[in-house]
């Protein structure tokens, strides 16, 4: 049967455990606002009973300690979905960048494109303002300079692409400190945790793992693999191993046709982290896909413009006498790559634009008037020159909408993710009073209880001395 002792020794385990409790509960409400810091909740188990004569006699209960309240499928799907974030928006933010050099009437600079579409309307019109006047100097001077304009903007757009992909070249080489510092941290802090924690909760050494996972998620894609004594294995999305459970290989970068590639070992595997997501995956898919694109329509434009201006020109007659030889209007490009960067215009002397047909006097201005219908002919890739601007222009567009609906509907999914996460494992000040009111009360009881029985205790070594329970 039951004695005080026994009494007062299930008393004492129970304030014990609502101490223990307690101090859960404020160490919940002093780390609420703690980044990536999960609530945790007492873990109550009830003491082995004692069984006398078939009957069985309860001994209280202790607390083992705290559990993380966190769900692992939640977290891993909140990870991916940062990772596709992080890649559309690093992505957009670079296609903006690309996107603002083509601005109508920007204006030229050193630095961006002027409104070449408008550009190629001018410098074709200046060969229909000749047709009536094929002799007047100023008009003849007027084709060099909308030439100048329209070569100016064609390459200082192509040398600004060039800028934005070394930029991006070496944001994303920046990223490779940042994921080995943390693919490092995160082994580090497996082997802690299957030190200290093998087969349960590890409370804050938890913490930090997940907030090192959400982090490395930011900058690349990543698969995650649980493995024995709650330890952890971190692949790419294609499967090269960046941390195995106390161990981490690390990321490296090299020179490869003259932009940064990436290593995991020996094995090249940039195409794959362009594909795979985070903040790097962006960087490379703008760097290797998007501006290459651009840059190849430009150099179609301008290797199309340049060659086809050029033959005409050397097929008609200008004002020195030459007949099939009257020179270039612009530099001659060797191939379409690169056209963009290199044209230029070198012709200084207006006299030698070859207005007039082969063989035909200086007032006629038949060639001046082929070279104008240019405008309208099918010479870029079947389009003429300035509606091939123009859905070159509409096609970027799209590509920037596209990906900024991708990144509008990925952020707001990361927010619903994280918005449920936060309900399971966030600091919930109101639930805390409410736990923190009812340890009190049960505090106080078990304390009640033992008032209780030192009372007792008095009065049975104070035999025949009245004593009153209160």
């Amino acid at each position: 049967m039951g004695t005080i002792s026994s009494a007062f020794s299930i008393m004492s385990q129970a304030l014990q455990a609502d101490q223990a409790a307690l101090n859960v509960v404020a160490n919940n409400v002093a780390n609420a606002s703690t980044p990536g810091y999960t609530e945790e909740t007492p873990n109550w188990q009830e003491n082995q009973p004692i069984v006398i004569n078939g009957v069985s006699y309860g001994t209280g209960a202790t607390e083992s300690g705290a559990t993380s309240i966190r769900d692992h499928v939640l977290l891993e799907r909140l990870n991916q979905q940062q990772q596709l974030a992080s890649a559309s928006g690093s992505r957009l933010a670079a296609l903006n960048t690309v996107q603002a050099l083509f601005t109508p009437d920007s204006g030229s600079t050193s630095s961006q494109a002027g409104d070449i579409g408008s550009g190629i309307t001018s410098f074709f019109s200046s060969f229909s303002s000749i047709e009536a006047n094929p002799t007047n100097s100023s008009l003849r001077q007027q084709v060099l300079s909308s030439a100048t304009t329209l070569a100016g903007d064609l390459s200082n757009a192509a040398a600004s692409l060039n800028s934005q992909r070394s930029a991006l070249d070496q944001d994303a080489a920046g990223v490779t400190s940042q994921v080995n510092a943390l693919t490092s941290s995160i082994a580090a802090l497996n082997q802690q945790i299957q030190s200290t924690s093998p087969g349960a909760d590890a409370g804050t050494l938890e913490d930090q793992r997940q907030q090192d996972l959400s982090q490395l998620s930011k900058l690349i894609g990543i698969n995650q693999i649980s493995t024995e004594n709650n330890g952890l294995s971190i692949t790419t999305t294609s499967g090269q191993l960046l941390v195995s459970e106390g161990s981490n290989f690390q990321l490296a970068t090299g020179m490869v046709g003259g932009v940064s590639h990436f290593f995991v070992g020996t094995l090249d595997v940039t195409s794959q982290l362009a594909s795979g997501g985070g903040q790097l995956g962006g960087y490379l898919t703008a760097r290797d896909e998007d501006i290459p694109s651009v840059l190849n329509s430009l150099d179609q434009l301008a290797y199309s413009i340049s060659t086809q201006v050029n033959t005409l020109n050397n097929a008609g007659t200008d004002m020195a006498g030459d007949n099939g030889n009257a020179g270039n209007i612009f530099s001659a490009p060797a191939q379409v790559a690169g056209a963009a960067l290199s044209i230029s215009v070198v012709m200084t002397d207006p006299n030698h634009i070859a207005a007039a047909g082969l063989g035909q006097g200086t007032g006629d201005n038949s060639n001046a008037t082929a070279m104008a219908s240019l405008a309208k002919q099918l010479i870029v890739n079947g389009q003429s020159p300035s509606n091939y601007y123009s859905k070159f222009v509409t096609t970027l567009g799209s590509t920037v909408s596209g990906v900024e609906t991708e990144n509008t509907a990925q952020t707001a999914s990361v927010t619903q993710l994280q918005t449920q996460n936060d309900s399971l494992s966030a600091v919930n000040l109101n639930n805390e009073a409410s736990s923190l009111t009812t340890l009190e009360r049960t505090y106080q009881a078990a304390s009640q209880v033992f008032a209780m029985l030192n009372t007792i205790m008095a009065s049975v070594l104070n035999m025949g001395e009245q004593t009153t329970v209160s």
